[in-house]
């Protein structure tokens, strides 16, 4: 696990490597003195959210600019994330690429993914009971598709485990249903979650897991791409 300085520094980073890559169009090195542990293989994932008010509530609101990861421990965690930050705001394809004078109505959240693991089951409905709402993320797989969703996603659009489901496939580009397809794999995952809560300012872990409240039927408007 990282402690909680670890976990500002990444997103620190994350704003720094952007901010950077769109004034000056070079990629950031990571610094020689960051601790040893974010130095390991780790999977990570940063988003972008821009925050605007409702104009009929008058409440701030957040919605997705861009988020871009890796699911498996591919690079060390910091280079990792100087990667997902540059490409989740110039290179995800459901939105334009950021502007520098986004910089100052945008925030960032890192989040550090614990290693897949495989849902074994003995029939796919027993997927559900698997799944643990507000603490894990899931990776569906079929054949040559894969949709990932982060644990924050559930809670945040007030899904039960099977609307969980369905939306990672449908992230995947595969039917509602696929997760009931023998052949489909389903793995899950934790996160540590670090975020800003203004732009360039005060950085949080969430626990998305104490904000969770099983909805007694679905009420959600999922927005698909979401992660």
């Amino acid at each position: 696990m990282l402690i909680p300085e670890e976990g500002k520094l990444l997103v620190k980073l994350a704003r720094e490597a952007v901010t950077t890559f769109l004034r000056e169009g070079r990629k950031i090195s990571p610094p020689s003195d960051a601790p040893k542990k974010l130095w390991e293989r780790r999977g990570v994932f940063v988003s972008i959210y821009k925050l605007f008010v409702d104009p009929e509530t008058g409440v701030r609101k957040k919605h997705l600019r861009g988020c871009v990861g890796y699911p498996e421990p591919v690079m060390p965690l910091i280079e990792a994330t100087i990667s997902a930050a540059i490409e989740a705001a110039t290179d995800d394809p459901r939105f334009p690429q950021m502007t520098p004078q986004e910089l100052n109505q945008v925030i960032f959240e890192v989040s550090v993914l614990t290693p897949l693991q495989l849902i074994k089951v003995s029939k796919p409905r027993e997927y559900p009971k698997m799944i643990k709402i507000g603490v894990d993320g899931i990776l569906v797989e079929h054949c040559y598709a894969r949709g990932i969703l982060l644990p924050q996603t559930a809670v945040e659009y007030y899904l039960t485990p099977e609307e969980f489901l369905s939306e990672c496939c449908v992230k995947a580009g595969l039917p509602p249903d696929a997760w009931l397809y023998p052949e489909t794999k389903v793995y899950k995952f934790q996160a540590e979650i670090f975020a800003e809560l203004e732009p360039g300012g005060q950085i949080i872990q969430r626990r998305p897991d104490l904000g969770y409240i099983p909805p007694r039927r679905s009420r959600y408007n999922f927005l698909r791409g979401g992660w």
